[in-house]
Parts: C-alpha cells; structure tokens; sequence
C-alpha cells in the first residue's frame, strides 16, 4: 500500500474543493437562485463547506447576492445567482463556406455576430488570418472575454486537431486547429465537432429542453449529430464518434468524399439541396450562383408561397432526415431529438414529414418516449454552442479562469 504524503494529501484536496465549486456553479446555472441552505441540500455539502466556497466564488465576481428569498419553515435566505454577465465569452462556427463569430455572456445571449466572407478553398487561409485578427480585437476591446470556444466539421480528430473529411471543401483537412489556435490568444481555446457543440448550446441555453438524454441533429451545409448521454456528451475515441451524415442510407447509392457511397449527408444537407435545385429547372432563378444557404432559403419561400413543386422537392428531402432521425432513434434512444441548422429553417413542413418517417420506421416504445422538435435558439446552434463549449470548460473547470484559492 501506497503512504499518503502530504503532496498527494494536498492535491487531492484541491480536485475536490474544483469539483465542489463546479457543482454550486452548474447548480446555480441550471437552477437560478438559490439560498446556500438550498444548495447544500442539494448538493450534499456542509453548510460550512458551502459558506466557504461560495465567499470566495462571490469575492471572484462569478457569482453574486440577490437579496432574502422565502427558506424552508418561512424562514428568509440570502439568494446566490450567478452572474452570467460578468464574464463573456467568443464563439466561432466554421462551417464549409461559412464561418462566424459571435461575443456571448454565459447565459447565452449573443451581443455580436460577424458573418465572414464566404469561404472557397481558395481562400481558406485568408479567413484563418481574418479570424486571429478578428479575435484579437475583440479580446483587446473587452477584458471581459475569458474564454474562446470554436465548432468545426466532424470528423474532428481532436487528439490530433485536423477535420477527417470535409465534403466538397478539402482545403479544410490541412488546417490544424490546435497549431493554429490553442495557444494564439490570451485566453485559453477550446474546439468541439460542430453537431456537439450545437448539443451543448441546447442543453445549456434553450429553458424547453430538460432532458438529460439529448440528440442535435446538425442538417446544414453538413449533417452532423451531438448526442448527450445522462449529461455527459458522446465522443468516441478519436472525438469522431455520432457521424451519422456519413452513415450510409444506400449501400448503392451517391459517392461521398469520405470514400462510402450513400452517405446520408448526399441527400438533406444545404449541398444536397442546392444540387436538387440547380437540377430543377426554373425552379430558383440564379440558384447556381448563389451559396447554399440562399439556394435552401430561396426553396423554404417557395414552399411558404405554396408552390408545388418546391413542397414536393421539400418532402423528398424531408425523408431523406426522417430516415436520420430513425438512425437516432435506434442508435442512442435519446428523450429529445432536436432539429437544427440551415435546413431546420424549414420549419413545420420538415418537421411533419420528419414525424412520418418516424411513425412509419419506429417501434412504438421508442417512438412515444422521444420528441422531436426544431431549433428553438434564437442564434445558430453551433455559433451558440461553440460559446457553450467554452462556457462548459467554465462551469466544470472554474480555477482554470480565475483565482479562487
């Protein structure tokens, strides 16, 4: 047997005195004000340990008092809150053509969002070079940014820090993340795969969602999945697990830059419906000069106006993510599916079909223990969640930000 020393005594208490501080945070994040009585109940803590933690949290300026609040037995507390405005964080959402950056508070209210030039594998390194200098001067304009948090395509090697694939944008695939940003700033950097990310912001910032069980399903310019397992994201051993754009629906079907063929990502994402446009004559005029993004908005119009054919070409792809939708369903068993990105902006019409799909393909048991709602953010999923990637490492990892000691 091993003798403690004073060293291993030392250190053990200091991981647990960070666990117990990033347990009242994410208490308080998630439950809003709280009397210390409340949340030494809750948390299974001493009074005393709470009172001590909490001073020092509050002399920090993350968390602050609220005034009495009603106590067990009609006694008066002083309520703790935390202070989702002391501290702000960045976002940034690269997407195949499109990257952007937004400044959040913890809560997840946007205050800025700058949308990039669109991006070309021609330019790629351009937009690279645009966004040190884009981010530096955010971070010298406002000492209150602690934190950047980036979404990026999946694959995403983590470990490794490079894309795996990206479809029809290769140049992407040279870019290391971790070479070019962890250490680039005067804040600490954290990247995330983009459908994860995206699952963090609706775990963190929607008031509808409390499940703890949580699939995103990305359905933009790529279509990605973030699945949350009893709080706690679904990874994989290379940071690549969840990829269900490159789960094969057609075993005979379309070829895909991953080297699969059939790959749902061929069929519903921003791309795929831009080529069905394209091939539809008339249908959008000036489709194939627009990005994919306009050519799906341009399509959802057509659809609100009630054009025929643009309703039919929406229910074909629709399908097309009702058969993800069952992948999901049967994958992970999640409580709640959310539907997010640019193909989201659908709006019912998708999320009807979506549900036939589902109805037709799922077993009951299943079916009739998940919802399956769209996006309620009001800022992009994965901009908002590459925010709620940094304001995760906040909550979990809180004397990594500031001194509490």
């Amino acid at each position: 047997m091993n003798a403690t020393t004073p060293a291993n005594t030392t250190a053990s208490q200091a991981t647990i005195s960070e666990s117990n501080r990033s347990r009242i945070l994410q208490h308080l994040y998630h439950h809003g004000v709280s009397s210390r009585a409340q949340i030494a109940k809750a948390l299974e803590l001493t009074p005393a340990a709470i009172t001590k933690i909490t001073a020092r949290l509050i002399e920090a300026g993350v968390i602050k008092e609220t005034g009495d609040i009603e106590g067990s037995k009609n006694r008066r507390s002083i309520g703790l809150k935390l202070d989702t405005s002391h501290f702000r964080v960045i976002g940034v959402k690269f997407a195949r053509s499109l990257v952007q950056i937004g400044v959040f508070d913890l809560a997840g209210n946007r205050l800025s969002l700058d949308n990039l030039p669109t991006v070309s594998n021609d330019t790629v390194w351009d937009t690279i070079a645009t966004i040190h200098t884009k981010v530096n001067d955010l971070l010298a304009n406002d000492k209150r940014i602690m934190a950047v948090g980036m979404a990026v395509p999946g694959p995403y090697l983590r470990g490794i820090g490079r894309i795996a694939v990206v479809s029809s944008m290769q140049e992407w695939r040279k870019v290391n993340f971790l070479r070019e940003f962890a250490d680039a700033f005067r804040v600490p950097v954290f990247l995330e795969q983009d459908a994860r990310a995206g699952a963090l912001a609706e775990y963190l910032f929607d008031p509808d969602i409390t499940a703890d069980n949580l699939a995103y399903y990305l359905v933009g310019e790529g279509v990605g999945l973030g699945a949350i397992d009893n709080g706690h994201l679904i990874n994989g051993a290379l940071g690549a697990a969840t990829e269900i754009g490159h789960v094969s629906i057609d075993v005979n079907g379309r070829p895909c830059d991953c080297g699969n063929v059939g790959c749902l990502e061929r069929y519903c994402s921003a791309g795929a419906i831009h080529e069905l446009v394209n091939a539809t004559d008339g249908l959008v005029p000036g489709s194939a000069g627009m990005s994919h993004a306009e050519a799906c908005r341009a399509l959802f119009a057509l659809c609100e106006e009630g054009d025929e054919e643009a309703n039919h070409l929406l229910r074909q792809v629709a399908r097309f993510v009702g058969y993800g939708c069952v992948t999901i369903f049967n994958a992970f068993n999640p409580s709640h599916i959310v539907l997010g990105d640019i193909v989201s902006e659908a709006g019912a019409p998708l999320l009807n079909e979506v549900r036939r799909v589902v109805d037709e393909r799922v077993i009951s048991e299943l079916n009739d223990s998940t919802t399956i709602t769209l996006s309620g953010l009001s800022t992009d999923a994965a901009v908002a969640g590459a925010a709620a990637v940094a304001i995760t490492q906040f909550l979990e990892h809180p004397s990594v930000f500031f001194d509490v000691t």
